[in-house]
């Protein structure tokens, strides 16, 4: 079955989009782990230079040689080989250990004060030619070139020996195969010459063409006899002189109560039949115009009633003819069935003396056959004459050694080799790292939607914490993902209800929750919406010093702890329509402050004041607080850091939520790399610019353009 078109288009679409996250994927990867490829790469050129340093100088000396494929054979010779295999069979005949050792013999019969040693033979054929290149390399330059001479002549003088043995060989063995056969053959002669004594085969041929027409002829006299037998039985009296009458059968020359194809009796009653018929219509006429006792009707019924009789006589007496031709005809079937038996026993005997016959004589062909093709072959066959000795030839002698220069190939092979390694050590911190590096990552893994990405800032100085947004900010990226975020949350309604009482947490520390909070709250209180934003983590709560107020203030532990009332501890920023209630004093206690009946008293008064409340809350993973948090507000947002966050931990984190019975509104994708396939703000950064600062401006403050 044909998918649908937009199933194929949306299918493409996806296939390309996981592609392409999959590439940004492992280009962050090789720029986060650059070391790795540097180190391997280094491993692998090291490796080499220790190799280069530490082997002897090498020599290196070439020949070539021709081998001729196609032998040339006289017609019907048996010597062969294997074509298919040919150049591989040569490659592997001139490495083989045979001519290696007796090379190195040769070499030290002419170099007398040399010494054995090891030397390394390549042998490669050049592409579409029957040329073979040889490689000798060796620690000495004169016994290398000598030792690739000595191999050249040693793999012809072998070749030489290979083609005596194969010619020894194949003429012993078809010597012992002729005897064999021509013992067969007189064997096979013998037993032909004593069939034929005791059988005449022509007599025997004669005799079974005529038994095989007679048979025939025979068998189809049978088939007229049954055919006519049954139908005599099936059809009635009436029926049966009707047909004949008719001429619907031939009469059977062999009856003898047949007489040009009806008896005398047969012709009375069809006569009288015929005769009655008509006095009965002639009646029927008569009886228009007479009364029934008048003379003449009275003669005509007492003709009518005697022709009717001699009718009935008639009748019995073509029965009692029908069942004597029904007697005839099985009698003759009989008779005929008796001779078709016989006469299908001769014909049997004489096809099997036949065919005994004819197996003999196919047999002493073959063996004839077969012995005078033997005996061609050991005429013809002289391999040490016919087979030239220069199939083999030398097309160039071993040259003078050289020294070898260093392998480049090697070289860099060693090189892709580090390189190899390098992609399987990053595709193994893949598999084990489980961060997500883009937006389509994000949601292959979660299920949650995604209320906004966040892209990655650096501060203006090293070590120095990211600065929040502002009304002249030049991070055009940034102030419009936050804007985005702020549009995801405004818009976010089920059933006409929309979330007030936000809290904003993430899995673990370091993921960038407060700057979110915080650029949230800004860009809510822009758009004309009165906002609070707690900073609920009284542990290590930093909105205060993100908003540049005292630390020492009283603030929401203070407002828990029943010491002061939360609206005391507000305090205004400079962002209008933006008030903050600061973390107070550090306490280690807030888990137990959480899950006082204040904690919601405070949240559902916060809710009637301001249009939202955004609460700064702890890390899930890092302590209970949030748990604590998550059922008494309207929703929460999770932030997952781009590179930083586990997807495992995320989750985990996430399923706490929900067994508390809290809602997750979204995820927010934070520090998104600004070259990620899937985050787009920062290709249109220019158009932010084409704007003057004093319109950028009046928009962070609420206005319109």
């Amino acid at each position: 079955m044909n998918q649908d078109p937009i199933q194929q288009t949306e299918e493409r679409h996806a296939f390309k989009s996981r592609m392409v996250t999959k590439f940004h994927r492992y280009t962050a990867l090789i720029l986060k782990k650059w070391w790795v490829a540097a180190l391997c790469v280094g491993l692998g050129l090291a490796v080499q230079a220790a190799l280069h340093f530490s082997t002897p100088p090498m020599f290196t000396s070439l020949g070539k040689m021709i081998v001729n494929i196609k032998l040339s054979l006289p017609e019907g010779s048996v010597y062969t080989e294997e074509l298919s295999n040919f150049l591989g069979t040569q490659q592997a005949l001139m490495q083989s250990g045979v001519v290696i050792n007796r090379a190195h013999e040769r070499v030290l019969a002419q170099m007398t004060n040399a010494m054995p040693q090891e030397v390394k033979l390549r042998v490669s054929v050049q592409p579409k030619t029957t040329i073979f290149m040889l490689q000798a390399t060796g620690g000495d330059a004169h016994y290398t070139q000598f030792f690739l001479q000595a191999c050249m002549d040693e793999y012809i003088n072998l070749k030489k020996e290979m083609r005596n043995q194969t010619s020894e060989t194949t003429l012993a063995g078809l010597t012992g195969e002729v005897t064999r056969l021509q013992k067969e053959l007189t064997q096979a002669d013998e037993a032909l010459a004593q069939f034929q004594g005791t059988n005449s085969v022509v007599l025997l041929q004669e005799q079974g063409n005529s038994a095989a027409a007679y048979l025939a002829a025979l068998n189809q006299r049978l088939a007229t006899l049954r055919s006519e037998y049954e139908l005599v039985k099936t059809l009635t009296l009436d029926q049966n002189l009707e047909r004949q009458h008719g001429g619907g059968s031939l009469p059977l020359a062999t009856d003898p109560t047949t007489r040009s194809g009806q008896t005398a009796a047969e012709t009375d009653y069809l006569r009288a039949k015929q005769q009655l018929l008509m006095l009965k219509a002639e009646m029927e006429d008569m009886a228009q115009y007479l009364k029934p006792r008048h003379p003449k009707m009275i003669a005509m019924d007492e003709e009518i009633t005697r022709r009717e009789k001699l009718l009935e006589i008639y009748r019995q007496q073509g029965a009692e003819q029908l069942d004597n031709r029904k007697t005839s005809l099985a009698l003759q079937i009989e008779t005929l069935q008796r001779d078709v038996k016989e006469w299908d026993t001769k014909t049997l005997e004489i096809n099997r003396i036949t065919a005994e016959y004819q197996k003999y004589k196919s047999h002493a062909q073959r063996i004839q056959q077969v012995y005078d093709r033997m005996l061609a072959t050991m005429q013809t066959l002289d391999v040490n004459k016919e087979i030239s000795p220069e199939s083999v030839t030398l097309m160039e002698k071993a040259i003078p050694a050289i020294p070898e220069q260093p392998n480049l190939g090697k070289t860099l092979l060693l090189g892709a080799l580090g390189l190899a390694l390098t992609l399987a050590v990053l595709m193994l911190f893949d598999r084990l790292d489980d961060r997500m590096v883009s937006f389509t990552e994000l949601q292959e893994a979660f299920d949650e939607p995604v209320a906004g990405q966040i892209p990655r800032e650096r501060p203006a100085k090293k070590h120095a914490e990211l600065e929040l947004i502002s009304a002249d900010d030049e991070r055009f990226g940034l102030v419009e993902a936050c804007r985005n975020l702020r549009s995801s949350i405004l818009y976010m309604a089920e059933s006409g209800k929309r979330p007030k009482v936000i809290a904003i947490t993430s899995s673990v520390p370091a993921e960038g929750k407060s700057f979110t909070a915080g650029n949230l709250a800004i860009c809510l209180a822009n758009a004309g919406s009165r906002v609070l934003l707690i900073d609920a983590d009284l542990r290590k709560g930093v909105l205060h010093e993100r908003f540049q107020l005292p630390s020492a203030a009283p603030g929401l532990s203070e407002s828990l702890g029943g010491k002061i009332s939360w609206e005391e501890a507000i305090q205004p920023t400079g962002t209008p329509n933006l008030s903050i209630l600061p973390r107070g004093t550090a306490t280690q206690n807030s888990s137990e402050l959480f899950v006082r009946e204040l904690t919601p008293q405070v949240l559902r008064g916060a809710a009637a004041k301001f249009d939202y409340v955004l609460l700064d809350s702890p890390p899930v993973m890092a302590a209970d607080d949030v748990t604590s948090l998550a059922p008494i507000v309207d929703g929460v947002l999770f932030i997952i850091r781009a590179e930083h966050t586990s997807a495992r931990i995320a989750r985990a984190a996430i399923e706490m939520l929900y067994q508390r019975q809290a809602k997750v509104l979204g995820l927010v994708f934070n520090a998104v790399r600004s070259t990620s396939a899937d985050y787009h703000y920062h290709k249109y950064k220019d158009y932010y610019r084409a704007y003057p600062a004093a319109d950028t401006k009046r928009e962070m403050v609420g206005g319109r353009r």
